[in-house]
């Protein structure tokens, strides 16, 4: 049995333990319950917290208010065969009486459902319509991703002083490059250099092939189009890993495609794949699940933090954790909840929230503009293998020194993929018999799908507030979320829609279809989440400094989707770990000159 291994058995062992003792252990301060760091939440950017504050020495408490998800042998349905499930992982009967928002999302199928929260337990309430994605265990999200990888570029760190929507950024890409460099080697992403100045290369592993159809759409665009460009996505899979991949126990991609389930081979990047392994070999992290955080505690006549107020999820019992700084990375509306849910005298609106901006400002990428088309040619072609990859057409709109649009401002990009009917078309063909059986005994035409993901300009009035008045299982305040796409976005949405269009028809596909699904991809549809506790040079007009440092409380430091100025239109994850790693560093650098 691996070390790896080995230490993870303890830490789930030690997990239980402490979570037995929630009710008896006392109060006040002392060696069981003080840390040097707290990290609230273990999804991406709390799996990259605790790794770079124990790599720098600190002893770290990781809280997590789901339950614990031992890497390998949680991974339910992970290794069975699709004939496996009795369903063919259609959704069973009754699933959309508990979970009828999580249900919708992209991810969710009978083996991974236990990995979205209970809809009933966990409530909020849709002022406006907004699907909000929740996986409350250990690992978070980061089990489940679509694990795109996109850099922000210089033009999107200026975007907000440029044009004057949002507060500018207190930092700019020549600041984050190196992190970016940093990030990318250890969580491992693979992509090709295009020297792009809207997307930023980066320190790639080698890229995935695309298939034959998509090699067709891209000559065609890049011949009609000198500004547009398809490439291959880069996504966190280990296309060929590297001794810092295997030394944590993480193997190459097997190209299975079924990364929603869990990786027992850590072929893309988790917290349990990555960063909790390292985080663990030094021996300085402790780990609670069933930890639901309900407070940040505050000394006001200190002005810190004094560490965190947590609620047992079984079994109620609550319990207090001290540390000299605390890093909240419960997910945006997450931490946006705590955050207001965590008052004084000196903070009766929320901790940090002099300037009233905790819980504005709410964005998420807005999409559902889809397309289909057929491909009438390379009837000789297929591919190989599951390939756990798309391709991508950055942006092209608006971008500095090109011509700009006059009706709405920022971008979108686009991803999609070819592939090749199978015998599943036949449900719509016409005919029966051994006639039939011999066309569906060969495949079908090429297909190509593509969508588009588009930048949410940031905006007051999309606001996350705490309802009081009605409570989740555990009795605490419920948020209510009024955001919506505004004239900006919709304006965009046109030209998405056409744009696509016109790319898809000059591609040689047939039968291209075009739709605008707003509909049912409200806000939170594309689960990128953000804005809500954002960082900025002004205190009176932002909660965070350019390190992801509260303003107001300086020893708390906010890391997840919550800290963005303005929302891009590239995935944001990896954004979110090389702030992660960058603030962390500050951190501890703060720490040992005794300014924290």
């Amino acid at each position: 049995m691996s070390s790896i291994r080995v230490a993870l058995i303890f830490e789930h062992v030690a997990t239980e333990y402490m979570n037995l003792n929630l009710k008896t252990a006392p109060d006040a301060p002392n060696a069981i319950n003080r840390y040097d760091a707290i990290v609230v939440g273990s999804g991406i950017s709390g799996g990259w917290a605790a790794k770079e504050l124990t790599e720098k020495g600190l002893r770290v408490l990781m809280l997590e208010r789901g339950k614990h998800v031992e890497h390998v042998t949680d991974y339910a349905g992970s290794m069975n065969n699709p004939w496996d499930d009795p369903l063919r992982n259609a959704i069973s009967t009754g699933t959309h009486d508990r979970q009828p928002i999580q249900s919708g999302v992209y991810a969710y199928n009978n083996e991974t459902k236990h990995l979205w929260v209970d809809d009933l337990d966990s409530p909020y309430n849709q002022v406006k319509p907004y699907n909000w994605f929740r996986g409350n265990q250990l690992g978070g999200r980061s089990l489940m991703w679509g694990r795109q990888s996109y850099r922000f570029s210089a033009m999107d760190f200026e975007a907000n002083a440029r044009d004057g929507f949002g507060t500018d950024w207190p930092v700019r890409y020549v600041e984050m490059a190196r992190w970016y460099d940093y990030v990318e080697t250890f969580a491992g992403i693979s992509g090709s250099l295009e020297k792009l100045p809207q997307l930023p290369d980066g320190k790639f592993l080698p890229p995935m092939d695309m298939y034959c159809l998509e090699k067709t759409m891209k000559g065609a665009i890049e011949k009609n189009w000198s500004d547009r460009k398809m490439i291959i996505g880069r996504t966190a899979n280990l296309t060929q890993a590297q001794r810092i991949h295997t030394s944590v126990g993480r193997a190459s991609c097997q190209f299975r495609n079924k990364c929603h389930w869990g990786c027992p081979y850590g072929g893309y990047f988790s917290t349990q794949s990555a960063t909790l392994p390292a985080a663990k070999a030094t021996g300085k992290l402790s780990v609670v699940t069933d930890a639901i955080v309900t407070e940040v505690l505050y000394d006001d006549k200190k002005n810190r933090a004094t560490g965190v107020r947590i609620q047992d999820r079984n079994t109620g019992a609550v319990r207090e954790y001290y540390a000299r700084i605390v890093f909240v990375n419960a997910s945006t509306l997450g931490t946006t909840g705590l955050l207001l849910n965590s008052t004084s005298s000196r903070f009766p609106n929320g901790l940090g929230n002099d300037s009233g901006v905790v819980g504005k400002y709410l964005m998420d990428h807005h999409y559902g503009v889809w397309f289909t088309g057929e491909y009438e040619g390379l009837k000789d072609e297929y591919y190989y293998g599951r390939r756990a990859n798309g391709i991508y057409i950055p942006r092209f709109r608006n971008l500095p020194g090109q011509k700009q649009r006059t009706d709405y401002v920022r971008g979108f990009g686009y991803q999609g993929e070819a592939s090749r009917a199978g015998w599943q078309r036949g449900g719509s063909l016409p005919g029966f018999g051994a006639g039939l059986k011999e066309e569906l005994s060969e495949p079908g035409n090429w297909q190509m799908r593509l969508g588009s993901w588009a930048e949410q300009l940031p905006d007051a009035k999309n606001t996350v507030t705490l309802n009081r008045q009605k409570l989740d299982k555990w009795g605490m305040p419920t948020l209510d979320v009024n955001a919506s796409f505004g004239p900006n976005e919709m304006a965009m949405r046109k030209d998405m829609l056409a744009s696509g269009i016109e790319m898809m028809e000059a591609s040689g596909l047939k039968n291209v279809q075009g739709v605008d699904a707003l509909d049912v991809t409200p806000p939170g549809s594309c689960i990128h989440e953000m804005g809500t506790c954002r960082m900025g040079r002004d205190p009176k007009t932002s909660a965070l400094n350019g390190f992801n440092q509260m303003h107001a409380v300086k020893n708390v430091f906010v890391t997840d989707g919550s800290f963005m100025a303005s929302s891009a239109c590239q995935n944001p994850s990896l954004t979110y770990m090389a702030f992660t790693a960058r603030a962390a560093d500050y951190a501890v650098k703060e720490m040992k000159k005794g300014n924290i």
